[in-house]
């Protein structure tokens, strides 16, 4: 059976046992601070075992993408080099939230892996794990299932802690956990390795392939295990190795997904051997690196990009010590596409993205990694010991972008080791960028407030209300706000916005006839709207009946902003392509702003072609469709999902412009027709990181304002250069034009002032130990004059120092030159050093020409005067 079949037959049968069938989410994990990437079939579920969030369904599977190679699950040093270890891997699972538990499924697992209709895997060839006092999960295996008692192994907390243990599962250091059994694979005496809690277990003859995680606590920061509201079922089945085992295969790199990316990679460089560890680490990356780019990160020196551009890197210096003589990994996302396509379609989707990511991430590695390996080949050749030293590792990280895994897989291949302690030191201050990760270290369940209840949002359709408090806070306390208290209010029904999806939160009053209270900004804490604001008078408290109005032009000007966002996001997809996606977006009174993936900057030609698709959609006056379905039925519709974003099983599809214009999933508020909003101005467009690109933009009042404004600088402008609007252009052209020509004239007179200094300077040198000494300030020159005018001098001095400087803004600037004959006597970088540290300044160059500066004018004429008393007693 392909891996393909496998995957689809997992899903088959449980689909059959009344499961949902549910897609994979991202890999960018939705509202989730406490993890880097998605790393688990149960995290899209963490908050329904919770108790948080409730589905319209009770039992679940999927084949969900996984990827452990940053933060707590991080396999990344050991792939390649191991049959099992991934950086990107795929993982089966079936779920139950509150609906069946052991009993069932134990049971599932046994059918699908035994039963004749399916796996058809020898019963006597797989063993049992279970947490040691979990009793009716022994029995039900061997009283029930018939698994022979010494077939079914218990396992203890053997981890140095309560429930720390092999057989105890959790996601993090809080949440869902429980105990777990595990089912094994025997593949028999001619393999090394002893059953699971052996002294042997580490080998590979018996193979874990299911566990089933029985969800009963929430672990909080403290330690308590709270029950969780429902007993629940999380199961998880590695793809790749149950593939392995059905396909005879020891290891995941033989089955025929791996086999025929390998020959992909071998063929691409030059037909390598598919066994080559290093061609087993492209063929694993280009999975991760792929899958990642397709749900949005990008490669970047924080956080999740930079664990990305860490892959990508070791994938390019793996290729490299194949043979590789140029870019090719990104050559390898078209197979990959092929292979795994149908399974994730966007892969296909962004396989153009995807390679224009990998091949500028290549080329940037390509300038420095030939350095870099020059640097280390360097350094072991002349390393007493075996350890590579922490400067060494500090200095490759710092200026040739290796990461330490990089320099530690080199170093394996050679038998060496790396001084990680001494790297940590010199890397202390870097590595607060490096480790921007552990953000996503925070407690799942302190994360916000905690408040009961459901706040109903009428804003789509008022803009005010009558509404009853529910919960006053006041310094996070529950108690009557009074005057000037700074306060939080929690609403039963509330027409205020709450800040999501980009657009800001709404502000406005809530009175009532013996008070006042301020709201400043609406935030949202799980299902409810937070009032944030302040007591202007009188006194509020819970049960209190008030009236609820937001700024309605300030909500007005923000609808305007954020339908328009809608259809430029459209148009940047029409005019640059469908490898456009959102990666961040403001949107408020007076302006949006839209961040999307793109890998150069939009032309003007470009940008005006997409502001005229806009302002064409909205000369239409078409209206704004708003329409609440299912997620299937959206996709349908072809609505545009944003990864990273959370969405219920009931969503709001807006769709606006002419023939379905623009069509995506959002809950924001728009305006009813898209004449509405008036007028659309793109305002910039700038780059803010690799491959991202932010286009700010106003519309309404604020865009004919802008027009206005452009028009009024158009305008004085023209005044300027005694032109008009008609001739603007020509006569700012004669300007600029004029300036480098009177430019020019003036670098060929600094020319001639240096000559001219040089032959008066040279008649003011002192000889100093046999050498000719010059140093002197000269008034209006510049760094280029002072340096023609050192070149002067050291031809007409034969052998000698010269030592140059001007004042310029409060500012010193220093030239050194030394002879060349004369560098092995005194060298210019070391007298610039000594120079310049008089100045209150710093400087540096090479032996015969060095350069500096300071921020001292009233000490540079005795540094001068001390110039020959340092050469007297520095010369060699």
């Amino acid at each position: 059976m392909k891996t393909a079949e496998l995957r689809q037959a997992f899903l088959d049968y449980f689909k059959q046992q009344g499961h949902t069938i549910v897609p994979s989410s991202s890999l960018v994990p939705a509202d989730d601070p406490t993890l880097l990437f998605t790393n688990a079939g149960m995290n899209q579920f963490k908050d329904v075992f919770l108790g948080r969030e409730q589905r319209d369904y009770v039992r679940a599977t999927s084949a969900q993408k996984c990827v452990r190679a940053g933060g707590k699950h991080n396999d990344l040093e050991n792939v390649g080099y191991t049959a099992r270890h991934h950086t990107f891997f795929e993982m089966l699972g079936n779920f139950s939230f509150g609906d069946y538990f052991k009993r069932e499924a134990i049971n599932f697992a046994w059918t699908f892996l035994t039963g004749e209709q399916w796996l058809k895997l020898p019963q006597e060839k797989l063993w049992i794990t279970v947490y040691a006092d979990d009793d009716e999960a022994f029995d039900i295996w061997n009283k029930e299932v018939g698994v022979p008692a010494d077939r079914i192994v218990r396992i203890g907390d053997n981890k140095g802690a309560r429930y720390a243990s092999d057989n105890f599962w959790q996601m993090g250091d809080t949440g869902p956990c429980g105990p777990c059994t595990e089912i094994f694979y025997d593949h028999g005496p001619d393999v090394a390795g002893g059953p699971p809690g052996s002294p042997e277990e580490d080998g590979d003859r018996y193979i874990e392939i299911w566990n089933v995680v029985f969800m009963q606590y929430n672990r909080q920061a403290n330690g308590d295990m709270l029950p969780l509201p429902k007993p629940s079922v999380d199961t998880g089945m590695g793809l790749e190795r149950i593939t392995a085992v059905l396909q005879g295969v020891h290891s995941n790199y033989e089955i025929d997904l791996f086999q025929d990316l390998l020959k992909a990679a071998s063929d691409m460089l030059g037909g390598v051997n598919s066994t080559e560890a290093s061609l087993r680490v492209v063929a694993d990356h280009i999975r991760s690196c792929a899958f990642l780019i397709a749900d949005g990160v990008m490669p970047s020196n924080e956080g999740r990009g930079f664990v990305l551009r860490r892959i990508i890197r070791r994938a390019a210096r793996h290729g490299n010590k194949l043979g590789a003589s140029g870019a090719f990994f990104h050559k390898l996302v078209g197979p990959l596409a092929e292979l795994m396509g149908d399974a994730y379609p966007e892969l296909v989707n962004s396989r153009v993205q995807i390679e224009k990511v990998l091949l500028q991430e290549e080329e940037q590695f390509a300038k420095t990694l030939d350095k870099g390996l020059r640097l280390l080949e360097q350094d072991i050749a002349e390393l007493e010991g075996t350890e590579i030293p922490g400067e060494t590792i500090f200095t490759l990280y710092d200026t040739y972008g290796f990461p330490v895994d990089l320099t530690n897989d080199i170093a394996r291949e050679r038998g060496l080791t790396l001084d990680y302690e001494g790297y940590e030191k010199a890397m202390e201050q870097q590595r607060q960028r490096a480790r921007a990760a552990s953000k996503f270290g925070m407690d799942y369940n302190a994360a916000g407030l905690t408040i009961e209840g459901k706040t109903e949002f009428t804003g789509y359709e008022h803009i005010d209300g009558h509404e009853t408090i529910r919960t006053v806070l006041v310094n996070g306390e529950e108690r009557t706000a009074e005057a000037g208290d700074e306060a939080v209010i929690v609403l039963e029904r509330t027409p205020f916005y709450a800040e999501s999806g980009g657009q800001v939160g709404d502000t406005g009053l809530l009175t009532w006839s013996g008070g006042r209270f301020q709201v400043n900004d609406t935030r949202k804490e799980g299902d409810n709207h937070l009032h944030i604001g302040t007591v202007v008078e009188g006194e509020f408290f819970s049960g209190l009946e008030v009236d609820a109005r937001i700024d309605h032009q300030r909500r007005e000007d923000t609808k305007k902003n954020h339908s328009a966002t809608h259809l430029m996001h459209a148009a940047l997809r029409n005019v640059l392509g469908d490898h456009v996606s959102q990666k961040g977006s403001l949107v408020d009174p007076d302006k949006l702003r839209f961040d999307f993936s793109h890998f150069e900057p939009v032309s003007a030609e470009q940008l005006a072609e997409i502001e005229r698709q806009v302002n064409e959609q909205i000369l239409a006056n078409t209206p704004v469709q708003t329409d609440l379905m299912d997620m299937e039925g959206a996709r349908e519709k072809g609505a545009i999902a944003l990864f990273g974003e959370k969405y219920g099983d009931s969503v709001r599809v807006l769709s606006m412009g002419s023939d379905h214009y623009s069509v995506e999933l959002c809950g924001g508020t728009h305006v009813a027709r898209t004449g509405d909003i008036g007028l659309f101005r793109i305002t910039s467009e700038s780059g803010i990181s690799a491959g991202v690109r932010r286009i700010e933009a106003v519309t309404g009042f604020g865009a004919l304002r802008w027009v206005s404004e452009t028009e009024n600088t158009l305008d004085q402008v023209a005044g300027l250069v005694r032109g008009s609007r008609d001739t603007v252009v020509e006569k700012v052209q004669a300007v600029i034009d004029r300036n480098r020509l009177l430019e020019k004239e003036v670098d060929q007179l600094k020319g001639r002032l240096a000559s001219s200094a040089g032959a008066d300077l040279a008649g003011s040198a002192v000889e100093v130990r046999g050498l000719k000494v010059v140093a002197a300030q000269l008034e209006g020159a510049d760094r280029k004059a002072l340096m023609e005018t050192a070149d002067q001098l050291k031809n007409k001095l034969g052998e000698g120092v010269v030592v140059l400087a001007t004042v310029e803004d409060g500012k010193v600037t220093l030239v050194a030159g030394v002879t060349k004959s004369a560098t092995g006597r005194v060298k210019a970088g070391d007298l610039m050093k000594h120079l310049a540290s008089q100045v209150d300044g710093k400087g540096g160059g090479r032996p015969d020409m060095a350069q500096g500066g300071g921020n001292n004018p009233e000490a540079l004429p005795a540094a001068l005067e001390g110039v020959a008393s340092w050469v007297e007693d520095n010369a060699g």
